[in-house]
């Protein structure tokens, strides 16, 4: 299972937020860069860069963030928050992302997200579906979609899409562990379709312990996203780089 630190951006610091709300925003290093190599240096090959202030605007704001960390780094990166146009999604590509995640633009216009798929192909394309109550939320999170989680991603894999990045909001920044029944869930029920190959399920939200870690890889989990139980130092970057090194 692929271990995927988290790196959220607003004003090009590194924060955190809780349940998405932005008035619990947190700074924890004003340098991205410098977090970003102290990921690579601990044998971390992946990050997931969050652009918080493009999420809002809805538009990408940060790409000098994502150009930094991608030519100074050998991190690959997959870039996320407020891709809603073209031109949104060639500066991210053209700034180094590696893969790029909508979310709110999946719902709101599926059309063009598919057009994407098509387009960069579905390596490069993941699907946000992110949660409450099983509810797709958009809009940076602060509005609930009448999508279930379930149907929503079953709609794209057959679709083509591969990755699904899956938040559950609620548990989001609160360190008190992953929606593993959730995970189980969509494991079981996008295993069992008619699509032509299974997803590739990352778990994002809540985890704060190695043991949900592994937990998550042996329910099925292709990857795990981890935010703030690093920076809160529940999970030291010794032990990402031991569980790496023993896969």
């Amino acid at each position: 299972m692929r271990i995927i630190p988290a790196i959220d951006i607003i004003d090009g610091k590194c924060v955190r937020l809780t349940k998405g709300d932005y008035e619990t925003k947190k700074v924890y290093n004003e340098n991205p860069l410098e977090v970003a190599k102290q990921f690579e240096d601990a044998g971390i090959e992946y990050l997931h860069l969050v652009d918080l202030d493009g999420a809002k605007a809805k538009h990408i704001v940060n790409y000098k963030v994502l150009e930094q960390l991608a030519s100074k780094t050998n991190l690959k990166i997959d870039f996320g928050g407020g891709l809603k146009s073209n031109e949104d999604l060639y500066i991210a590509f053209n700034s180094g992302a590696r893969q790029i995640t909508g979310g709110s633009i999946a719902v709101k216009n599926p059309i063009l997200f598919e057009q994407w798929i098509d387009k960069y192909g579905s390596e490069k394309i993941i699907l946000g579906a992110d949660c409450n109550n099983e509810k797709i939320a958009i809009n940076a999170w602060q509005k609930d979609s009448n999508k279930a989680v379930i149907p929503f991603i079953k709609e794209y894999q057959r679709k083509s899409i591969q990755y699904v990045i899956c938040t559950d909001i609620s548990k989001d920044g609160m360190l008190e562990g992953s929606s593993t029944n959730l995970y189980k869930k969509i494991i079981h029920n996008c295993t069992n379709s008619s699509a032509s190959q299974s997803i590739k399920l990352i778990a994002s939200g809540g985890i704060s312990s190695l043991d949900e870690i592994i937990t998550l890889g042996e329910i099925g989990c292709e990857g795990a996203i981890i935010g703030k139980a690093i920076y809160e130092n529940r999970i030291s970057l010794k032990q990402l780089e031991n569980y790496i090194a023993n896969q």
